[in-house]
Formats: structure tokens, C-alpha cells, sequence
């Protein structure tokens, strides 16, 4: 038995219109990723993103502003969005503006958030003087425990307040569950999960036992036969459904950042008579941006009309979609017909051990440096970039460091030329790879 790091953590930012909230994931993910605007209701759709803190890894999801009565096109949408966020994170950042003091809005969204019995941080934001200090005291009042004086903008306030919620994760969340791979399906609604994990798991001579995992609902249920050994995670059959009425979209978006950030593998099903989707592009995004190992399942396969060319036509559509990352397995099956299942799990092994491998130093620098001679970064104001060393980072998913002199200087076209030469001369299919540059 080995002890996992607790994985999965997911944090939802919510309230009202126009309090901050999108400042406020932009500021914990380090992105721009969300449009900021002083106009109340821009965020309509989802962002997802990622942070660390203290070591701790999780998701941070958007959400629209809460609103009711106001009658917008896209109110009851929203509201049904934020339900369900809270329904699946584990912990909730409820923000409001110390700027516009206690509105009724926040008095109804504290009611519900009450009823959910998940963790709650009240966060008052805009909280960049002595007097805002004093004025966020109000809230107090929505008797929910401590709050959090915060400025999204300048980030003042925002340490305090990761500090408690990174502790509350660490909190006997890591439980004791055997070394195997852990593999997850995930895909948008109906493209055949379940009937794929059912082909895994419904013949005979199979062992199955669930094993609680490392979050509150989280299950790994055990696959051993044909010398095949690992956990299925989080995967549609196998979580309970949510209480929530669903909004399929959003709903399935939740599921998966679970599903893939307890996975060491992701298997991303989609149909193969719609082709690959914006929401299968969402989904395989938040599979690179974790760094989990990933191979693209095109399902109900023996529904589509071919030629000689429709599977190689078929791959190229789907690589051109992924680029830059097109060193990816893609593999035509049929989990009704249980076509090519065997060639699924051979398949997974392999990007799970690609995900494993180290490079031995020296080789790596025989190589890299054999490559960066060959053609140097360009030169940036005119200085030259020298890298003189190059080493695999002991991390979970592949990521290498190059040493250099200047390594502000070297964007992202040359950092895709070293990865792609490093996959020239080691299999790291269908595994993303991180390239570091740093001061020699």
C-alpha cells in the first residue's frame, strides 16, 4: 500500500454580478484566462484553471454572477451553473464587494450556500485601505465564520486566505491506496463511457473491488486479468450521480477535472460520427494543462461508412485539432462490439511507462546540446543564448530544465523545437512535456 498525494481538489468562486470574481481566478491561476470587465455578467461561460500553493495543486472554476428577478436571457442558465458548482467542489470562495457593502443578492446566495454544508471562505474583495478594512466587518452579519480581506487586483490578503484552504485539503485527505496505474474515461455525455467500462469489466475471470480514494466520493475500482493491473477512476457507472439536476455542458466538464486529476492516465472517448467537438477540446485541454498521459478513443467506429483513407483522414483532423501536441495514440474502436479493447489496454500501459521514464542525464545532455548546436536559440537584442547543461526534473509527468544565461529570452517556438527533438529520440507518446529554461 502507498500513500497518494490528495488529488482533485476543486475550488469554485462564487456571488453575485461584478464583485471581482474573475479578477479573483485570473489572480489565483496566474492567467488572464477570464475576460475582466466592469460590466456586471460577462462571465456566462466556464473557466477552468489550475493553482498551486504550498505545494498543494487544484482547480479553481469561474462561475457567472448569481442573479434573480433580473429576467436576462441567461439568468436561470447561470444560476443552474453555480448550483452545480457548489454541488461539486470542495470548497467554495464566496466573494463579495466591500465597495457596495451587504446587498440582498449576497443574502440569498449565503442562503444557499448554507444549505450546501461545504466548506465556505468569505472573501470581501476590493479591500485596499484602512477604511475598506473597518467597512468589511459587515459581513459578518451572513454569519458565516471568519472573513477574508482581500484586493484580487494587487493580491493583498489572498496568501491568508490560501493558507486556510490548502489546509483544509491536506486534512486526512491522503489515505493509504495500492501503486497501480489509475486510468479514467472521460468524454462528453453519450459518447459510450460506460458501455467501454462495462466491456472491461463485464467477462468473466476479473477481479473488481472498489477502494475509496483520496476525496470525499471518490472510488477506484481494481481491473486484474490478462496481465493487466490498474484502477479505473471517477468514471461515468461508476460515480453516484449528482443530486443536482444536471446542465450536461458544465456537468460533464465538473465530472472529468475530477476524473483526470486522479488519474495517471486519461482515455478521451468521442464520437466518432460527430468528430471531435469544442467540449472534447475543453476536456483534452485540462488533461494537458494537469500533465496526465492521454490517448484519444474514436468510438462507435463501426457505425461510420469507410474508404481506404477514413481512419488516416480521420487521425490527421483530430492531430490538427491538438496541435501543438500531436505525438498522441488515436485508436478506432467500437465498445458495443468490444472492437480493438485489448489493443486499448496495451496501448494505456505503454503511455503509462512513457509517463515513468527517466532519461539518464548524460544522454540527455549528449543529445540536447548535439540539437541546440545544430540550431541555437535566436539571439534577443543582440545576445546570444547559451545553453550549456539539460536534465530531467524528478517530477510525476516528464518535464526537463535548460540551463542558460538568458532564459527570459527563449519563447515558446524554440521550447516546442527542443521538446519536439526530444521526442525524436525518446517515446514519450501520448505524454505532454514541460520545457524550463533557467539560469545556468
Amino acid at each position: 500500500m502507498a500513500k497518494r498525494v490528495s488529488e482533485g481538489n476543486i475550488v469554485a468562486i462564487v456571488g453575485r454580478p461584478n464583485v471581482g470574481k474573475s479578477t479573483l481566478f485570473n489572480r489565483l491561476t496566474g492567467t488572464r484566462g477570464a475576460i475582466v470587465h466592469e460590466t456586471s455578467g460577462v462571465t456566462r461561460d466556464r473557466h477552468y484553471g489550475k493553482s498551486v500553493w504550498n505545494g498543494v495543486d487544484f482547480s479553481v472554476i469561474d462561475t457567472g454572477g448569481y442573479v434573480e428577478g433580473r429576467g436576462d436571457v441567461f439568468e436561470e442558465e447561470i444560476r443552474k451553473q453555480v448550483r452545480l458548482a457548489i454541488e461539486e467542489a470542495d470548497a467554495i470562495l464566496f466573494l463579495v464587494d466591500v465597495t457596495e457593502g451587504l446587498h440582498p443578492l449576497d443574502q440569498t446566495v449565503a442562503s444557499l450556500l448554507r444549505k450546501s454544508n461545504k466548506d465556505i471562505f468569505l472573501v470581501v474583495n476590493k479591500v485596499d485601505n484602512t477604511t475598506r478594512h473597518w467597512d468589511a466587518d459587515i459581513f459578518y452579519t451572513l454569519g458565516l465564520g471568519q472573513v477574508y480581506k482581500v484586493s484580487s487586483i494587487n493580491g493583498s490578503g489572498t496568501g491568508d486566505l490560501l493558507d486556510d484552504v490548502v489546509n483544509l485539503f491536506k486534512k486526512g485527505s491522503a489515505e493509504e491506496v495500492p501503486d497501480l496505474p489509475r486510468f479514467a474515461v472521460v468524454g462528453r455525455p453519450n459518447v459510450g463511457k460506460s458501455t467501454l467500462i462495462n466491456s472491461f469489466l463485464g467477462e468473466e475471470r476479473h477481479i473488481v473491488t472498489p477502494v475509496p480514494g483520496t476525496t470525499r466520493d471518490s472510488i477506484y475500482t481494481e481491473y486484474n486479468k490478462y496481465n493487466f493491473h490498474f484502477y479505473l477512476v471517477d468514471t461515468a457507472g461508476i460515480r453516484k450521480k449528482s443530486k443536482v439536476s444536471e446542465d450536461i455542458e458544465f456537468y460533464s466538464v465538473m465530472r472529468s477535472i475530477r476524473a483526470i486529476e486522479h488519474a495517471d492516465i486519461c482515455l478521451l472517448m468521442i464520437d466518432a460520427m460527430q468528430g471531435m467537438e469544442s467540449q472534447d477540446m475543453a476536456i483534452l485541454n485540462i488533461i494537458i494543462r494537469n500533465n496526465k498521459g492521454l490517448l484519444i478513443l474514436v468510438n462507435k467506429w463501426d457505425l461510420v461508412e469507410k474508404n481506404v483513407n477514413t481512419a488516416r483522414d480521420f487521425e490527421k483532423t483530430i492531430k490538427n485539432r491538438t496541435a501543438p501536441f500531436r505525438d498522441v495514440p488515436v485508436l478506432f474502436v467500437s465498445a458495443v462490439q468490444k472492437q480493438r479493447i485489448h489493443k486499448i489496454l496495451e496501448k494505456s500501459m505503454e503511455v503509462y511507462h512513457n509517463r515513468k521514464q527517466k532519461i539518464a542525464t548524460s544522454l540527455l545532455n549528449e543529445i540536447m546540446l548535439e540539437a541546440v548546436k545544430a540550431y541555437p536559440p535566436p539571439a534577443v537584442k543582440g545576445k546570444q543564448v547559451r545553453i550549456k547543461y539539460v536534465t530531467q526534473l524528478p517530477t510525476h509527468a516528464p518535464a526537463f530544465a535548460f540551463f542558460c544565461n538568458y532564459p527570459q529570452s527563449v519563447k515558446e517556438p524554440y521550447k516546442r523545437y527542443l521538446e519536439n527533438k526530444i521526442r525524436d529520440h525518446f517515446n514519450f507518446t501520448g505524454v505532454p512535456i514541460q520545457i524550463f529554461m533557467r539560469k545556468k
